[in-house]
């Protein structure tokens, strides 16, 4: 069985939003696929998100509805690979790694005004630099830098976060800021069979940001997140944020004429990931003791790792036609989970399909529909407690992508 051929159709079938709603923060599943394909290549792709995504507060905060509390989304991608020689590869890939947009919508009647106009926006950019070194047809070792931004903006209100006299009322400004990381990875192929593994990893990226922090609240708390100076710390400071590791382990093989298997299974470090705002973190430490927290909490953390795999069946149709089917589940990064996205993991289906109109060129897409795991959604000061402000249940997300390439 000669499947030489199917090495990359079978691969580029694949739905281009692998981890479109995953765990935490996770969006893009930082891929390699790309940099792993034969000769030159090119391709650029973008993938939207539609989650549906509401709860109720606790009978304490008067068992309220959340509404629809996540926002829509997307996030573009795009990768170079060139093969200047037999031993050697070089490549550019870009995404969007990680991100939030939530917001608690506050109308009369309807949302709760526990959470009623808390938003959140997170956004970040990575560009990998990737060299490759092939030994022989069936090894390549590669590795390089990584180039990561990230900004966002965080308001919290409503009684869920103390009220407008403890953090009910903060308000939180994250000015873009750049760091760098690295990744390295090997993989392994026989093309004869379209078998295909590798295995990736990527490190932390450190960044020291400078946050815009203020409080429209009332009392202590919010005249010292106006001004840390008066609880004896420096009037203002920097903030660190990392964002996590991960491992990224791929794999196909062929199984039968024109058809081949494969799967994905994805680590990211999130039990070690928080944030905590500089003036944030010092009324914190004023709040800690009256709930149990006499080192203060973070604005966001999670207490599990992420867990992720995706496994599905490609088949090539005809020269021009291919497709696959999937399914994929990820373990979510805890539960209770942070107000600001409440869902613990998912199960999801996708379907993908491409057109290529000639042998150099290819137009693929796909959608995906998943079931959001249902989760208990706390606030900072309760975190790594069995407490929580409000229940999320039954929520869904669909997501769908386009993808073009160009094998030159």
């Amino acid at each position: 069985m000669k499947l030489k051929t199917l090495t990359t159709a079978m691969i580029l079938a694949t739905v281009p939003m692998t981890g479109a709603f995953a765990a935490a923060l996770d969006r893009s599943g930082q891929s390699i696929s790309a940099f792993l394909q034969p000769g030159n290549y090119f391709e650029a792709g973008i993938s939207v998100l539609d989650p549906d995504v509401s709860g109720k507060t606790i009978a304490a905060l008067g068992s309220q509805k959340t509404g629809d509390m996540a926002g829509d989304y997307y996030f573009p991608s795009a990768a170079l690979k060139l093969q200047p020689t037999k031993n050697f590869s070089f490549g550019l890939i870009y995404d969007q790694p990680f991100g939030a947009d939530a917001e608690y919508k506050s109308t009369v009647g309807f949302t709760s005004p526990t959470l009623g106009n808390t938003e959140v926006e997170v956004d970040t950019q990575n560009l990998a630099v990737i060299l490759g070194y092939q030994p022989t047809e069936n090894f390549n070792i590669y590795g390089g830098g990584v180039y990561q931004t990230i900004k966002g903006n965080v308001k919290l209100r409503g009684a869920a976060y103390g009220g407008a006299a403890a953090f009910g009322g903060y308000n939180a400004s994250i000015k873009e800021d750049s760091a760098a990381g690295w990744l390295a990875g090997f993989a392994y192929q026989i093309p004869e069979i379209a078998l295909k593994a590798s295995i990736t990893y990527r490190s932390e990226v450190e960044h020291s940001v400078a946050v815009d922090e203020s409080s429209v609240g009332t009392g202590q708390l919010t005249a010292v997140m106006n001004n840390p100076a008066l609880a004896g710390a420096n009037a203002t400071g920097e903030t660190d944020i990392t964002t996590p590791q991960s491992v990224n382990l791929d794999f196909q093989t062929g199984i039968m004429a024109n058809t081949v298997a494969f799967a994905n299974v994805r680590w990211v470090n999130w039990k070690d990931f928080s944030i905590r705002p500089y003036a944030f973190g010092v009324a914190s430490k004023l709040a800690g003791p009256a709930v149990g927290k006499p080192d203060g909490f973070d604005l966001v953390a999670y207490t599990d790792d992420q867990w992720s795999a995706n496994v599905g069946v490609g088949r090539k149709l005809n020269d021009q036609w291919a497709g696959n089917v999937s399914v994929g589940w990820d373990s979510g990064a805890g539960n209770p989970v942070t107000t600001l996205g409440p869902t613990e993991g998912y199960w999801n289906v996708g379907l993908g399909v491409q057109y290529s109109p000639t042998p150099a060129t290819f137009i693929a897409g796909g959608v995906k529909y998943f079931w959001l795991g249902d989760a208990k959604a706390q606030s900072g000061a309760q975190f790594d407690t069995a407490n929580y402000v409000a229940e999320f249940e039954g929520n869904d997300a669909l997501a769908y992508g386009l993808k073009i390439g160009y094998k030159f």
